[in-house]
């Protein structure tokens, strides 16, 4: 179980903090990795840009520019989670829902890819039951990191 944020200081005016839980750092390294994959599609999105004629160019832009949003959104997430922030548990949780949702796509219609599917979905899962379980939870908490009336 790892210990509170503990406010007072170490002697080089920094403050103590316990140990960041392995749960909570192996939900890092997952988000960096979706983040990775998603940096990965954006050069390869403008490299087929501007190689290949779109049979819309418009619609190819704003893919481009959807997966520069979520590329840069998972990426804040992840940076996030190893700082413990409390608002990544709800930022996580949405992306794991669009990746769900891409990944059930993946399983039907005319061009199924249940690899693809199955390589969304069980990173999501893992996420998700990652968010939840309590060191994560202990660690992303709402704290009050010093206030004055501590003192």
């Amino acid at each position: 179980m790892s210990q509170p944020f503990d406010p007072g200081l170490d002697g080089q005016n920094e403050p103590r903090r316990a140990p960041r839980p392995r749960a909570l750092t192996l939900l890092a390294a997952l988000l960096f990795a979706e983040a990775a994959l998603l940096w990965a599609a954006v050069v390869w999105l403008i490299l087929e840009l501007l190689t290949d004629q779109p049979s819309s160019f418009a619609s190819a832009v704003a893919i481009l520019v959807l997966t520069i949003v979520a590329a840069v959104w998972v990426s804040t997430i992840a940076v996030a989670t190893l700082r413990g922030r409390s608002w990544i548990r709800a930022a996580a949780m949405t992306w794991q829902f669009v990746q769900v949702f891409i990944a059930i796509g993946c399983f039907q219609g005319l061009y199924a890819r249940p690899d693809l599917g199955w390589a969304l979905l069980v990173p999501s899962a893992l996420v998700v039951v990652l968010l939840f379980t309590r060191s994560v939870l202990e660690a992303t908490s709402a704290r009050d990191r010093h206030s004055p009336s501590q003192d």
